[in-house]
């Protein structure tokens, strides 16, 4: 009998499925044919082995550089709102839901359709390009702004504020494209047996430049715009997408035109077709449903952070990007955990431990919401565990997706993880209004639990059947 903390590996039996076929033919030397290689116990799979695959050390490279300009990127067209269309003694606030509404609109849009044609395109073009891409439309900001000077539209909204609208929109569309790309580039130069230890160092990356964008930011935008008066906040972000993808033509994805999927183009049965992989799959799915749950969990304390600031004595309601900052720090560390650690488990174990982690200290932080020092060990807490959440549940997708439907899956998981970064920001907030702190965050404990017990449980059946 299986143990209750010892569920299967995600590499389950599943029906044959004629359209997906699993071609486990080896060859005599411990390889598979289908491109993917067994698991030896004698292979390296720690960061540092990952890191010595040049090619994935360009694929990474190039991410921290985009992951640094994604986060300020938000921080510099704030400040641009603040500095050059916010009148005085006006709240800003306004301007600022402008500003997310065209962030976030493209992942709802083109998350799912992006995946689709990242499946028929080269990744590395499409890595390459979507960096260049971004680079000149931040780097064309200072020529929109000295162009719509003084210029207002029929309805009196300045023209340069809609312009800087139509690039934050098209930044987030190129975004969009990048993202698929980038999570089917990994298993391309990555072997089976270190995509935990990829995933891991890519989570750590991720959170690093959260706390990055959170902590030194301004900072950051301060000092370029000192030493290139005008542009220099222009010039940081947008030369850290050009740096990125000028590193990223170093890349080298083994692709070639016959492995791109190139039969012919029906948009919404290539949406439908990865919908049905995921139906088909359970452990996917049910990592999927992991995925956006935590995520949900983690964009409802990016609003609940600014109540939690205000709560505490000790700061104000300002500084809730460093709670933020607390929380990255913590899924860092869990990245950390999870590289070190994880391939003594499975994937599943992990998950459950990461969500019932999670939830004792949500309900921690519901308790001692209003102290600090305890406060911050309850969020730092809840990243760690996170970590070990959404780690383990990427790496099973990865690991059972075929390549063929990869961009169809990573789209899909694109557009879900977005929705559920987005839908939360605006009813996290009336949820505290309505019922009070302590009350939404213990039931974002109790949504943490049940997630993980159900991919856990969705694990453990499959195995008795």
């Amino acid at each position: 009998m299986t143990h209750l903390f010892d569920p299967p590996t995600p590499n389950l039996p599943e029906p044959h499925d004629p359209r997906h076929p699993d071609l486990h033919i080896n060859n005599g030397n411990g390889e598979i044919l289908n491109g993917e290689t067994t698991e030896t116990p004698d292979l390296p799979t720690d960061s540092k082995s990952v890191l010595r695959n040049p090619n994935f050390l360009s694929l990474w490279s190039g991410q921290v550089f985009s992951q640094i300009a994604d986060k300020i990127f938000l921080v510099l067209v704030i400040a641009i709102v603040s500095t050059q269309f916010q009148h005085e003694g006006e709240t800003i606030s306004g301007w600022v839901s402008a500003v997310m509404v065209s962030f976030t609109i493209p992942a709802i849009l083109f998350g799912s359709i992006a995946g689709v044609y990242v499946d028929r395109w080269n990744k590395k073009t499409v890595l390459v390009s979507s960096n260049i891409f971004r680079g000149v439309l931040v780097l064309s900001i200072p020529l929109l702004l000295w162009v719509t000077k003084n210029s207002v539209l029929p309805w009196g909204a300045p023209t340069g504020f809609w312009g800087l609208l139509c690039i934050t929109f098209l930044v987030s569309t190129f975004t969009q494209f990048f993202t698929p790309a980038e999570q089917s580039a990994i298993t391309l130069v990555v072997e089976k047996p270190k995509l935990l230890a990829a995933n891991s160092l890519y989570t750590t990356t991720i959170m690093a430049a959260l706390i990055l964008g959170f902590a030194l930011g301004e900072p950051l935008l301060a000092l370029s715009d000192h030493l290139w008066h005008n542009v220099g906040q222009e010039v940081l972000v947008g030369g850290s997408y050009l740096l990125a993808g000028i590193i990223l033509i170093l890349l080298k994805t083994g692709e070639t035109k016959e492995d791109l999927h190139r039969d012919s183009f029906h948009l919404w049965n290539d949406i439908k077709e990865g919908l049905q992989y995921l139906k088909h799959k359970k452990t996917s799915l049910s990592a999927l449903i992991q995925l956006i749950c935590t995520f949900s969990i983690i964009a409802a304390l990016t609003v609940l952070a600014v109540r939690l600031a205000e709560v505490m004595p000790e700061i104000k309601s300002e500084q809730f990007g460093f709670l933020l900052a607390v929380a990255s720090m913590g899924m860092a560390i869990g990245a950390a955990i999870v590289a070190k650690l994880g391939h003594s488990c499975s994937r599943q174990t992990l998950s459950l431990i990461g969500s019932g982690g999670m939830s004792v200290f949500l309900s921690m932080l519901a308790v001692f919401s209003d102290r600090f020092g305890l406060g911050l060990i309850a969020i730092a807490g809840t990243g760690i565990f996170a970590g070990l959440c959404v780690i383990p549940m990427q790496t099973v997708i990865q690991e059972e997706t075929p390549e063929d439907v990869r961009g169809k899956v990573f789209g899909l998981q694109n557009n879900a993880v977005n929705i559920a970064l987005s839908l939360p920001l605006s009813v996290a907030g009336i949820a505290e209004s309505y019922f009070g702190l302590q009350k939404v965050i213990f039931a974002l404990s109790a949504i943490a639990i049940v997630t993980g017990l159900l991919t856990w449980y969705i694990a453990r059946q499959l195995v008795e059947s």
